[in-house]
């Protein structure tokens, strides 16, 4: 599974970075309007932060699918031609995947809340479909249930498409996905800080650190004891 990162501010970028195995990262408007900034200064930032190899999603925000189109190429034109493009699981939105998929352009279907709207972008071309886990869950639904329902219509039907799950709450409902082998998630700054946040390990490390220092004295460490 990969490990991606759904935040678009770059100073906390670059700290996950140093500390996770981090993937990528994924952008939607929301989280790209918080920073304050133009969108794409934002994004050129990230991008060379992350490298041109690097999975970066940004989303279009157009209704229609000509104007989606459109989008996705000013988006590619200036992010690189390895970016991928989010397209809502509207009918606009799957008219504008079939024809941008057909050019090649790299999809990421997003605004996924049910299974049937996955396996038609799969099949209109998508690479990868985005369900929202927590928000399916807010419906009354089973977002980790409904996740992995995609994976296996997935590969049932021989479809190229992988998802890129979304929208956590829990650390919880990352492992459930991660033990499911999908295929990618997306997850805040948050809810990764919290897949370690464990009291039980810190205190073992304390503890380790004062049997050695009762041994080599205050302070020591392998290095110097």
């Amino acid at each position: 599974m990969k490990f991606i990162v759904d935040f678009a501010n770059l100073e906390q970028i670059k700290e996950l970075y140093d500390y996770y195995p981090v993937d990528g990262v994924t952008t939607n408007p929301s989280i790209l309007a918080k920073e304050r900034k133009n969108p794409y200064e934002v994004l050129n930032k990230i991008r060379e932060f992350i490298g041109t190899d690097a999975d970066l999603h940004v989303q279009v925000v157009s209704l229609n699918a000509e104007s989606m189109i459109q989008e996705a190429h000013r988006i590619q034109k200036e992010l690189g031609t390895k970016t991928y493009v989010k397209v809502p699981v509207s009918r606009e939105g799957l008219k504008a995947i079939k024809a941008l998929a057909a050019e090649g352009v790299s999809i990421t279907a997003t605004a996924i809340y049910t299974q049937m709207q996955a396996y038609l972008a799969g099949k209109a071309g998508a690479l990868y479909a985005a369900p929202y886990v927590n928000r399916i869950d807010n419906l009354g639904a089973d977002g980790v249930k409904v996740a992995k329902e995609i994976h296996d219509i997935f590969k049932k039907n021989n479809l190229k498409t992988e998802v890129l799950a979304a929208s956590f709450k829990n650390s919880q409902q990352v492992l459930e996905l991660a033990k499911y082998g999908i295929g990618a998630s997306t997850i805040s700054p948050d809810v990764i800080e919290g897949l370690i946040r464990l009291d039980s390990v810190n205190c073992a490390v304390a503890a380790f650190r004062k049997d050695f220092e009762s041994l080599c004295g205050e302070g020591k460490s392998m290095l110097d004891c």
